[in-house]
């Protein structure tokens, strides 16, 4: 599997944790950094490249981490065509993945331990999209949305 992850100063030390498992594990890995520790660095730099890597390589899969997860998942789920899901559990992992087949995931380094957040990851890059019809339609109406502002049909 390719894996493109990218964090900022927050997850500097998961960052480095993820990248040795995730290639332990057999995976491409690409760094999209931060490669060095500087406390005043800004997230979208590296996260919106992990992102963006993604988008252009569909079997890919992605991590973005900080020190919630929330920014850099907002900052991913703005480049065209991504789906990134914050978890904090291998249940959300798997769900993010399952249901609504999530491409990034991201975690906080400052909310997960590290062999908890080894664990999300591996969940997250060994579930498939379940391709369950009601999971898909869900998809598609974002989709929609994201392409040209179509909203769903109101019940």
């Amino acid at each position: 599997m390719r894996v493109h992850i990218g964090g900022d100063h927050a997850a500097y030390d998961l960052l480095g944790e993820l990248v040795s498992f995730l290639e332990a594990k057999g995976h491409e890995v690409t760094n999209h950094g931060p490669h060095t520790m500087d406390a005043e660095d800004d997230y979208p730099v590296f996260v919106l490249r992990a992102a963006q890597a993604v988008a252009a390589d569909p079997e890919s899969l992605g991590v973005v981490l900080g020190g919630s997860g929330n920014g850099e998942q907002m900052a991913a789920n703005k480049v065209k065509g991504i789906r990134a899901a914050l978890c904090y559990n291998e249940e959300l992992a798997t769900l993010a993945r399952e249901h609504n087949n999530a491409q990034v995931i991201s975690i906080g380094a400052r909310m997960s331990a590290v062999e908890e957040s080894k664990a999300m990851v591996a969940a997250f890059l060994a579930t498939p999209f379940s391709g369950a019809p009601r999971h898909q339609r869900r998809i598609d109406m974002v989709e929609a949305y994201e392409q040209d502002g179509t909203l769903p049909p109101t019940p």
